[in-house]
């Protein structure tokens, strides 16, 4: 159980650094693009990922991860101001769920913890909010992927790559590690 912490932090690692390498090729005005009427864009995405990660990862083995003083629906209303707003805010959150889980032990995961009233071992709950954040991820690398078009710089196997990535991978011995590690 102790390599499903390391592989969560490093998990939870590799979506941060999706969201990292997408921002950092966009501007401002690109970050808040919405392409209809009540989409999300990348900045409202990153708003509340934010409010869910400080609600969620503060004080979470001792209170439910729905805090009282959250306000979920301002989320969705785009507030920043400038790039950096908006990146200090994503740090934020991620450092808060960084400073959550890294200090776990093996005898933490099956403690139960509360989000909305509802039981949680603390391997279901980190499992619920990675596969959150993954979709959010997700969402906000597909906006960012539709929004530069062909000046996109891929954050995984380019395209018509993979048989090339794929030989230099079996020419490598044999080993043991987490698929970020030669990331």
């Amino acid at each position: 159980m102790n390599s499903y912490i390391t592989s969560t932090i490093k998990q939870f690692e590799y979506y941060k650094a999706l969201g990292d390498k997408t921002m950092a090729q966009l501007s401002f005005d690109e970050l808040k693009k919405e392409f209809v009427t009540d989409s999300n864009s990348i900045a409202i995405i990153v708003k509340h990922l934010v409010g869910n990660m400080l609600s969620r990862w503060t004080h979470f083995l001792t209170e439910d991860g729905e805090k009282e003083w959250r306000l979920r629906d301002e989320e969705f209303v785009d507030s920043f101001n400038s790039k950096i707003e908006l990146l200090e805010a994503w740090s934020q959150g991620w450092n808060c769920l960084f400073e959550a889980i890294t200090p776990l032990k093996v005898s933490d995961l099956e403690t139960t913890i509360y989000i909305r009233n509802e039981g949680h071992s603390v391997t279901e709950a980190i499992n619920r909010q990675m596969m959150h954040y993954a979709y959010h991820v997700g969402q906000i690398v597909f906006i960012g992927k539709l929004i530069k078009g062909d000046q996109w710089e891929t954050l995984s196997i380019a395209k018509d790559q993979s048989k090339a990535y794929n030989q230099d991978k079996f020419l490598q011995d044999k080993s043991r590690k987490h698929f970020t590690d030669d990331l």
